[in-house]
């Protein structure tokens, strides 16, 4: 089969034109940098009459040549991109195309060859040639010179931004702008042309280095999405200034590498404000620009997904709760929530939790279309959960077409469709259901045998517990609970945010036995499950492991032989080459004996039916 190919597109992009949707060739791609799901390709495309090696994927196309879908010798249509021009050390400039969407042909296996015998493009080629064609009309979003190409070439250490002297902000409008996608450390003159599709709230903080405080958005073009933060005078100059929704002209920010503890974007970088940051409203018209990038799970897909991930969901609120008022037992803190039950087409619901501001202004009366761009999926009794972080952008009725989508489905049947709420799960056959085991039937059946934990209830009788150990001091974040390290110079270290603290919080680590009539397990709760079984919040339990050691230990004793309703989850796990069942403790309660003896009542009464 023949495959015609744009033959002379390249020569065009490359001296600054727009070609539109131009047919290439694929030769080959590189891995030039990046880690995880972000990492950067390069590829080597064809025209049939000219190649050109400085052609650069679209992070979120990255997919396509991981799984093969797009292989060496594929025929492509681009239908968008973008171009920059970098500097090319010690060689003068270079024009990179950034591609941002494409549509595959021809697989590599089906064409199998090179097309025609294209000539490597480069700058100085066009000189030698017959004149370059006239570009169709100029790239709105072409870059000036931003510093080290995207070869072997980057410098070691970061490039401070810096723009030329007299730039402010009367002048960015008047600048070529660069796509956020391409941005990195190793580029110091830039401006970008971006919406803000988040804005947090100013937050402080205080430590043994001081105290000030800053707020991050979220930065988004038609090339990808990056976080931006201000710090303490940047956070005054600024907060007020940029509003969600708008456009902005940005430059002279300093660029490093993303801390995915604070933002889930999917970009390798991020920005930081520095007292040379200049920022212009754009005032023509940018509506060109996306609002927020989403990607979207169907709910009933959530249940499969892992405890912890991050994820864009999009649903019809179908009911909520009123507002819960409820203190933090780490801080001590009011907190408000509110728990929207969503649904969609795929005939999953689940239950979404709004916190603070969100949950107070949320309106479920006219069963509005709500998305959340970053929420968490929390697991308990084997049932999924959604809540909203600090940094997931919450909006009621987006105009996006999935929304529009939704509300003709929920208006023309949906709302009278049988949904599965996942949030009501249990596990199965591991005695999640309201079920009561004991240990002798959780080991028949081999419950935390399989792949995945298993999760049963149990009335036990708390026949030891370890009390050396059960207090820890850990990070004050409110997202870590790692135990700290003692510097012994009055500051304590946290491992995992790689920083000192003067203060610290308690939390709680139990080891203990449970027994029933008919055997014992080992048993850990953590924190939560912890405090329920003390009956005291950890702080105070820390207290006294330092400050009274007579109440801490007299507490102890006040709990053992005690009868508890426990819910479990079970796993099988590996410790030095030897397996062993794992059981933690997920809730704890006292026994309600007239519901213990209504299930009894019930069970006698099933066995005598069975026996007649």
């Amino acid at each position: 089969m023949a495959y015609k190919l744009s033959e002379g597109s390249l020569e065009i992009i490359m001296n600054g034109g727009l070609y539109d949707k131009p047919v290439m060739q694929v030769l080959g791609s590189k891995k030039i940098q990046g880690s995880g799901s972000n990492d950067r390709f390069r590829l080597l495309v064809s025209d049939g009459k000219h190649s050109h090696s400085f052609a650069m994927l679209a992070t979120q196309l990255n997919e396509l040549l991981i799984s093969g879908e797009l292989s060496d010798y594929s025929v492509v249509q681009i239908n968008k991109f973008v171009t920059s021009v970098l500097k090319n050390t010690g060689k003068g400039e270079k024009r990179v195309m950034i591609v941002l969407d494409v549509s595959i042909i021809a697989p590599g296996t089906e064409v199998g060859k090179k097309l025609g015998n294209p000539q490597n493009w480069s700058e100085d080629s066009v000189t030698t040639s017959a004149p370059a064609p006239t570009p169709m009309r100029p790239t709105p979003q072409a870059a000036p010179s931003l510093g080290n190409s995207l070869g072997n070439s980057f410098g070691n250490s970061l490039a401070k931004p810096a723009a030329g002297p007299n730039l402010d902000s009367s002048m960015l409008g008047s600048q070529m702008t660069h796509p956020i996608a391409s941005l990195s450390p190793y580029q110091n003159k830039w401006v970008i042309k971006a919406r803000v599709m988040n804005k947090s709230d100013i937050r402080t903080w205080s430590n043994a280095r001081g105290e000030g405080k800053l707020f991050s958005m979220d930065l988004c073009d038609e090339s990808g999405e990056i976080r931006a933060t201000a710090f303490k005078n940047e956070c005054d100059k600024f907060y007020d200034m940029i509003q969600v929704d708008k456009v902005y002209y940005i430059s002279r920010c300093q660029l490093k590498t993303a801390n995915k503890q604070f933002t889930t974007l999917k970009n390798d970088y991020e920005m930081s404000f520095t007292p040379d940051t200049v920022v212009a409203e754009c005032m023509e018209d940018a509506s060109a620009l996306p609002t927020v990038k989403y990607d979207f799970v169907p709910i009933s897909d959530i249940a499969n997904k892992n405890s912890d991930s991050i994820l864009d969901v999009i649903g019809v609120c179908k009911f909520a709760s009123d507002v819960q008022e409820l203190t933090a037992k780490t801080t001590g803190k009011l907190l408000k929530k509110r728990e929207a039950t969503l649904v969609d087409q795929s005939g999953g619901a689940i239950t979404l939790t709004l916190w603070g501001n969100e949950a107070e202004k949320f309106d479920a009366s006219s069963n509005p279309i709500v998305s959340a761009k970053g929420a968490r999926v929390a697991e308990f009794n084997g049932s999924k959960s959604l809540s909203c972080l600090a940094s997931t952008m919450l909006r009621c009725n987006p105009n996006v077409p999935e929304a529009h989508r939704l509300r003709g489905w929920y208006d023309n049947g949906g709302a009278g469709m049988d949904t599965v709420n996942i949030s009501a799960r249990s596990g199965g056959q591991s005695g999640g259901s309201g079920e009561w085991l004991t240990f002798s039937e959780v080991e028949a059946r081999r419950l935390g045998a399989g792949e995945k934990g298993d999760y049963f209830t149990l009335v036990g009788v708390l026949t030891f517990m370890f009390a050396d150990n059960a207090v820890y001091k850990a990070c004050p974040q409110d997202q870590c609970n790692k135990k700290l390290v003692d510097q012994e110079n009055g500051l304590y270290r946290c491992e995992k945010c790689n920083r000192e603290y003067p203060n610290y919080k308690y939390r709680l680590l139990l080891g203990a036995n449970v027994s029933d009539p008919t055997g014992d397990q080992r048993i850990t709760a953590f924190n939560e499950a912890a405090e329920a079984i003390l009956g005291q919040p950890a702080a105070d339990v820390g207290r006294m492991s330092e400050y009274d050691k007579s109440a801490y230990t007299q507490l102890f004793e006040e709990v053992k032989f005690r009868t508890y309703v426990f819910n479990f989850r079970t796993k099988m796990e590996t410790y030095s080459d030897e397996a062993k069942l794992k059981t933690t403790v997920m809730s704890a309660k006292p026994v309600d004996y007239r519901d213990a003896n209504a299930k009894l009542v019930k069970s006698i009464t099933a066995l005598s039916g069975i026996q007649v």
